[in-house]
């Protein structure tokens, strides 16, 4: 299909992202994408995580083109090191362990190590309508960069008192961020990830935290075999298993996060898509 005409002056920037590991965040970025790319929209899938699993859900080799070796050590521009997958209109840059070393790239001979990363997926404009960084979890220059790239920061929330906590430090941290000026009004997407109906606490906390914190989303992501199988079958849940709660459960977080981009890039530039 012809590619759809931009609207806009810079790559728009999907990160999943949370200080705790371990909560379903490259699940999430991995399904999300392929949603993305399936309904037209050229999308950029990269993994900033040293544990490479966005990497190998798309079915790529970690390391793939020495990839994080020649952007950290070398001269690259992040289009030399795009992958193309086996799904159409979706793109990965392969994550290997050498991302462990990113902070060090970032802060190298720049005096904003925090903009950095903006600048690079600057000229990804011309190629991509969306990308989705898988990153890393932990607060450090990397997320800097991160909160401060991106357009919508996607949260995931295990339904337990310790991961809510972890998200309200993250929400506190992000809004002290903008009144200092170092990062740009990004918008906080959280959603119950890894969810058990079968626990009262869970469930308690789906009807809940919605009412009381801005930016919980009402989507639930469910505790599934068919997400486990992702590794199994190193392909995003559509691709296997269309039909399964696990993939309604993304296809509605998907709408979700649309919907509360509202009016704005997001919801434009896959209206423009469409057409």
């Amino acid at each position: 299909m012809a590619s759809p005409e931009h609207w806009f002056s810079r790559v728009k920037v999907i990160s999943a992202y949370s200080i705790k590991g371990g909560v379903g965040k490259t699940a999430a970025a991995v399904n999300l994408a392929y949603l993305c790319a399936l309904e037209g929209a050229r999308t950029l899938v990269w993994d900033l995580d040293p544990q490479a699993a966005a990497t190998y859900y798309l079915g790529q080799k970690p390391g793939v083109k020495s990839g994080a070796k020649k952007l950290i050590f070398g001269d690259a521009e992040l289009s030399d090191i795009v992958t193309e997958t086996r799904y159409t209109n979706l793109d990965v840059i392969p994550a290997d362990f050498r991302n462990r070393k990113l902070d060090v790239f970032l802060d190298r001979g720049t005096k904003n190590p925090h903009r950095r990363l903006d600048k690079l997926l600057a000229p990804l404009a011309a190629d991509y309508d969306c990308v989705i960084l898988d990153c890393p979890p932990g607060i450090n220059l990397l997320s800097e960069s991160v909160f401060y790239a991106s357009d919508v920061l996607l949260v995931p929330i295990i339904p337990t008192t310790l991961s809510v906590r972890a998200f309200d430090l993250l929400t506190k941290y992000v809004r002290e961020e903008q009144r200092k000026d170092r990062i740009r009004d990004i918008s906080i997407s959280a959603f119950f990830s890894m969810v058990d109906r079968r626990k009262q606490l869970h469930n308690s906390f789906v009807e809940v935290l919605p009412e009381e914190r801005s930016g919980v989303l009402r989507c639930v992501i469910p505790s599934a075999t068919e997400i486990e199988r992702m590794g199994v079958n190193r392909a995003p849940i559509h691709a296997y298993a269309p039909s399964s709660r696990a993939a309604n459960s993304y296809e509605e977080l998907w709408h979700e996060v649309k919907r509360q981009a509202g009016n704005n890039w997001l919801g434009a530039n896959l209206a423009a898509v469409a057409q």
